[in-house]
């Protein structure tokens, strides 16, 4: 989990809670506030999965991907031999 996740988890709990007690005091601002705070942390978390996969995507790929360095061998005119092609 990274910090968009627990920012948007923490978002959607305010949210819930401010959208709860604007409904028990009658308060439509507090209830509109709530919901627009539940949705900025629904997309925080969504915005945090989506790194976490791309991230992890990324990690795997360089897994399979080879790094070393591979140095190209240059053919000569020299046989097996030792003796030179004229």
């Amino acid at each position: 989990m990274n910090q968009d996740q627990i920012r948007g988890t923490i978002d959607e709990a305010v949210g819930s809670a401010k959208r709860k007690v604007g409904e028990l005091t009658d308060n439509p601002k507090l209830q509109v506030e709530g919901v627009i705070q539940q949705v900025k942390g629904k997309v925080e978390n969504a915005w945090g999965g989506a790194k976490e996969a791309v991230i992890d995507a990324l990690q795997d790929t360089e897994l399979h991907i080879d790094t070393r360095p591979h140095p190209q061998m240059k053919t000569s005119p020299v046989d097996v031999a030792g003796k030179r092609d004229t």
